[in-house]
């Protein structure tokens, strides 16, 4: 995979949000205290999954890691509303992953709040995080409901 710089540092900003996100939501951690800690030891270190880059380091983009961490954190009831319509019945944001549910959240913020970036660019963006954690089916799921998010959110 040969992206450019800038693309680069998103995934990674992307990534790192998501073990944020997922930070956050097991351990309370608060949001000053937590930006401070992935701003200190965890952004622009390695990176061990060949999906995000064939480089040895990624930089990531800590303004948007940023925007996306708060985003989310800020409009979390929005975003779940969002997610849980588009669950299949019976389904709940409870029943989720909790690392499922934090690369759902952050993918729901930038379809929503990132009008800058392309849907597409986004959703495909969130199934290469999902594959950093999840099976490819368990990437489709999260390409299935961004997708339906991305339609309610940018007609």
């Amino acid at each position: 995979m040969n992206q450019p710089a800038r693309s680069k540092a998103r995934s990674a900003a992307r990534l790192a949000a998501v073990q944020a996100l997922y930070q956050q939501h097991m351990e309370g951690t608060a949001m000053a205290r937590l930006l401070d800690e992935f701003h200190q030891h965890r952004l622009g270190r390695t990176i061990d999954d060949d999906d995000f880059d064939d480089a040895e380091y990624v930089h990531a983009e800590v303004p948007f890691f940023d925007d996306v961490v708060r985003g989310v954190d800020a409009r979390r009831d929005e975003i779940d509303a969002l997610v849980a319509d588009k669950l299949a019945a019976g389904w709940s944001i409870a029943r989720l992953d909790k690392t499922m549910l934090q690369v759902l959240r952050a993918g729901t913020y930038e379809l929503i709040a990132r009008v800058d970036v392309p849907a597409a660019v986004t959703i495909n963006e969130y199934v290469e995080v999902a594959k950093a954690f999840f099976d490819d089916g368990q990437a489709k799921f999260v390409n299935g409901i961004l997708d339906a998010v991305a339609k309610g959110a940018r007609q």
